[in-house]
Parts: structure tokens; C-alpha cells; sequence
């Protein structure tokens, strides 16, 4: 059972309006230990009439918040930062708890969320439009940024930190006021990233927290209200499109982060070693379960051995187990469809001719494990060279040259992240050029930085989160002409 050191019962309840209460209609539903299966809490199930409750309080707030001092709201942000970092160890063990990563990965994921709310608390105050005269003169133009108005957030449960502070920092310092609908699969953190938020002083209405079961059904009928002004998901390409269909009865803002199918190439020229890191971190982080993770990798044949072996090496000597224990490097997968999916891909590769290097056997007993695994020889007709993997296995592939390689990487219909690795800066520069994603890793297996624009190109989404561009998302643009001659 989850420790009520770290997770108050108030916090297992809804917050709409700056109350924390139960679902209006009592339901509840349970939060797994993905190592073990166990229950580790009962949460309040919110209904749609709680979800419209939760749009009444943030319409209710928006335009007071909108009027607050930009320093006001960059001070909650930055008391946030320093309360929950004081915190860490508490938010980590809760985020192991429930979706199973490592807890130095957790706290990895803590810091990782908090510079999402300290670059925010910075921006806050730098939100200004411009003043200019018009080319034919006479008159003067001016720009007024304003805050879109009520958004609904809706978060995924593979970071459930950095995904909820992602959207609610530039929402905060732009001025808006939201609905977060959590990932039923991990609603605690979010509700615990609440109650800190609350205690730093964010009004009521501000921010409304209503985890549920009815996904659909709760963004069917906020999307349907014409208040709603914006909507900021992150999860699959699939619910993704179809919030976008939802959202434009009402011309409402989206932002989108969906599904990736990450190329990571390494050329005959690169500092294997390095690649080898670089694949670890881009493979393994989560577990595998990250839209950005490294999917399809793609080896120079002349090189291809050794890197392969060099991988083996470094998976096959990674521990499996309960994220709290000491030493583990791989947690539990998020539930157990989530581990049937990965050994079909395996299977179906394995079927085609693909050779299973270490791993590639799900253990028995209770949890959601799956051991790292890598495969080689794996034919492009295999299942896994098309479909996200979300999960420890690395597919290697090999090509003869750099054209083969980008029109392989470019042959999906996503375009989120990719990685190269090559010492070739004039190569760096035409695979920057010509790789159709929203990021590149050049020589690097991590592409995340709260200070930079992430997002994808084709179906991996549109919008873009972190950065400077990051508030723009949660701002509209009014423009005036004065004459004055």
C-alpha cells in the first residue's frame, strides 16, 4: 500500500475550484504498482458533470487571473520550483510508485520538470508585444499579447511530472487558467504537483485537477463548449486526431505532441563509444517508454558489428527490477498491455529472421517487466521498424549509404525526434537539412531541454512546447492602429 507519508487522502480527490473534492458521483477507480500489481490508491473518478464544474471554476478565474501582475504569477512559479525540489526524494518515490521508473531516473524527472517552471517563472515577465510606425507613415501600430483563456490540459503517464509542468507553466505565466485531465495511470504526482501549486499561492479556478476514467467522454463535452479556448495533449497520434476533429467546431487552439518512430543513425565515422552512450540514453530512458526513444536503429554496415556487440554488452549488463530497490536500472513497463505489445514486436521480428542478441524473454511471475533486448539482422518488413516499440528492445539495422539512411529514417509518417552520430560536421548539417523531424540529436542520445522548442513535424503533431516559443502557444495577439497625423 502507498505510504500516507507521501500522498495525503485529500490529494486522491478532485480539485475544481480550489476544493478538493469527491467525483459527483462517488466513483473512484485504483491506481496499480506496475511492479507488483498492487493497489497503491483509490482515486476520485470524475464524472463529465465534474469536468464541466472544473471548466465553470477556470471561466469563472480567467479574468482576474489574466489582470494579476505577470511578477505575481512568475513568483508562484518560482516558490513552486523551490518547494518542489525541497521535495524531491517525496516526489520521486511517488512517481516510482506508480509508473515504475528507478528513483534516481524520478528525481532525474523532478529537475527535469522543475526547469519547465523556473524557465516559465523567468518568461512571465518578458511576455510583451511591439510599437512601430507604419511603412507609409500616419499612423502607429501597436501588438497587445493576451492569454488565450481557459485551456484543457491533458497529460500522458509516461512523465507525469515534466508533461504536467510542460503545459501548466506557460499557461500560468500567460495568464490563463486550465483544466488537467491526468493519465488514469498515474494521477498521483499530478494531484501532489496541485496541492504544492496551491500552497504557493495560485488562486482558486486556477488550476483544476480531474483525473477520470472517461477520457472521451470528458473531452466530447468540454471541446463541445465554446468557453474552452484551447486544448495541449500529449499522448498517441490516434486520440490526437481526433481532439483536433473535436476542436474545430469551436476553432479552438491545439497544440499537439503525439507518436515518434525515432531513427537513430550512426555512420561509419562516428565515435562508437559515444554512439553507444548515446543509444543508451536515447533507447533506455523510461524504460523505452518515451515518444522521443530511439526506435529504428540504423548502422553503417562497415561498423555495424561492433556497435552491435558494444550494445549487447552495456543491456545485457542492466539490472531489472522494482524501481525503489537499490541498483535497479530498468523498472516495470506501465501495465501489462504495455508488455504484450513489446513481445509481439519481438516475436514478429524474431518470425522474419531478426536474431535475438540478449534479452527477448518475459520473465514469470507478478509486475510488468520485460528484459532489455536487442535484436539484430531485423528485416524492414518486421513489424518493429513501422509501430512505436514504447518498450527495452533496440532493432538494429544496417545501410551502405547516407542517402539509403535518411530515406529510410524519412519513410513514416512521424517526424518527432531523431538522432545522428557522425564527425562529419558538413553531414550534421545536410541531415539537419534534410531529416524530416522536429529535432536532432548531432551526437547526442537526449534531445529534451526546457530552454528549447520541442515538437514534431507530420503526424508526430504541430505546436511546440518549452522554449521561448513555448508561452506563444498560450497567447493570442490583438493589434491596434492609432492615426496621429
Amino acid at each position: 500500500m502507498l505510504d500516507d507519508a507521501l500522498l495525503a487522502p485529500d490529494h486522491r480527490r478532485l480539485l475544481i475550484g480550489g476544493d478538493w473534492r469527491d467525483a459527483s458521483g462517488g466513483g473512484t477507480f485504483e491506481v496499480l504498482d506496475p511492479a507488483d500489481e498492487s493497489l497503491l490508491a483509490t482515486v476520485a473518478d470524475a464524472s463529465v458533470d465534474d469536468s464541466v464544474a472544473a471548466l465553470d471554476a477556470a471561466v469563472a478565474a480567467q479574468h482576474d487571473w489574466a489582470r494579476t501582475p505577470p511578477r505575481e504569477r512568475s513568483e508562484m512559479l518560482r516558490a513552486t520550483f523551490e518547494k518542489v525540489t525541497a521535495q524531491t526524494d517525496r516526489f520521486a518515490e511517488l512517481m516510482s510508485l506508480e509508473m515504475g521508473k528507478p528513483l534516481g531516473e524520478a528525481a532525474g524527472e523532478v529537475a527535469y520538470a522543475m526547469e519547465f517552471v523556473r524557465w516559465f517563472a523567468e518568461e512571465a515577465v518578458r511576455i510583451s508585444g511591439r510599437w512601430m510606425t507604419a511603412p507609409a507613415g500616419g499612423t502607429r501600430l501597436l501588438t497587445i499579447p493576451k492569454p488565450v483563456g481557459p485551456c484543457l490540459l491533458i497529460t500522458p503517464w509516461n512523465f507525469p511530472l515534466a508533461m504536467g509542468t510542460r503545459k501548466i507553466g506557460p499557461a500560468i505565466a500567460a495568464g490563463c487558467t486550465m483544466v488537467v485531465k491526468p493519465a488514469p495511470a498515474t494521477p498521483l504526482t499530478m494531484l501532489a504537483l496541485a496541492e504544492v501549486l496551491t500552497e504557493c499561492g495560485l488562486p482558486p479556478g486556477v488550476l483544476n485537477v480531474v483525473p477520470t476514467t472517461s477520457d472521451k467522454d470528458m473531452s466530447v463535452r468540454l471541446q463541445e463548449d465554446a468557453r474552452l479556448r484551447k486544448v495541449s495533449f500529449t499522448g498517441s497520434t490516434a486520440v490526437g486526431r481526433t481532439l483536433v476533429r473535436q476542436s474545430a467546431d469551436h476553432l479552438q487552439r491545439v497544440s499537439m505532441e503525439l507518436g515518434g518512430n525515432a531513427p537513430f543513425l550512426v555512420f561509419e565515422d562516428a565515435d562508437l563509444d559515444a554512439a553507444v552512450d548515446g543509444l543508451m540514453a536515447a533507447k533506455m530512458r523510461n524504460m523505452g517508454q518515451a515518444c522521443t526513444a530511439a526506435n529504428r536503429i540504423m548502422v553503417h554496415s562497415s561498423v555495424a558489428e561492433e556497435f552491435s556487440a558494444k550494445v549487447a554488452e552495456k543491456m545485457g549488463a542492466l539490472t531489472v527490477g522494482r524501481g525503489q530497490d537499490d541498483g535497479v536500472d530498468v523498472g516495470p513497463l506501465v501495465n501489462a498491455a504495455a508488455v504484450d505489445k513489446v513481445a509481439d514486436l519481438v516475436a514478429d521480428a524474431v518470425s522474419q529472421g531478426a536474431e535475438v542478441v540478449v534479452g527477448g524473454e518475459r520473465p514469470e511471475g507478478p509486475g510488468y517487466f520485460y528484459p532489455p533486448t536487442v535484436l539484430t539482422g531485423v528485416p524492414e518488413a518486421a513489424r518493429i521498424t513501422r509501430e512505436e516499440v514504447f518498450g527495452p528492445v533496440a532493432a538494429i539495422t544496417t545501410f551502405e549509404t547516407e542517402d539509403e539512411a535518411v530515406e529510410r529514417a524519412n519513410d513514416t509518417e512521424y517526424g518527432l525526434s531523431s538522432y545522428a552520430f557522425t564527425n562529419d560536421i558538413a553531414r550534421t548539417i545536410r541531415l539537419a537539412e534534410r531529416l524530416e523531424y522536429g529535432m536532432l540529436g548531432a551526437n547526442a542520445g537526449l534531445v529534451s531541454n526546457p530552454a528549447a522548442p520541442f515538437g514534431g513535424l507530420k503526424e508526430s503533431g504541430y505546436g511546440r512546447e518549452g522554449g521561448f516559443e513555448g508561452i506563444e502557444e498560450y497567447l493570442e495577439t490583438t493589434y491596434v492602429v492609432i492615426p496621429v497625423d
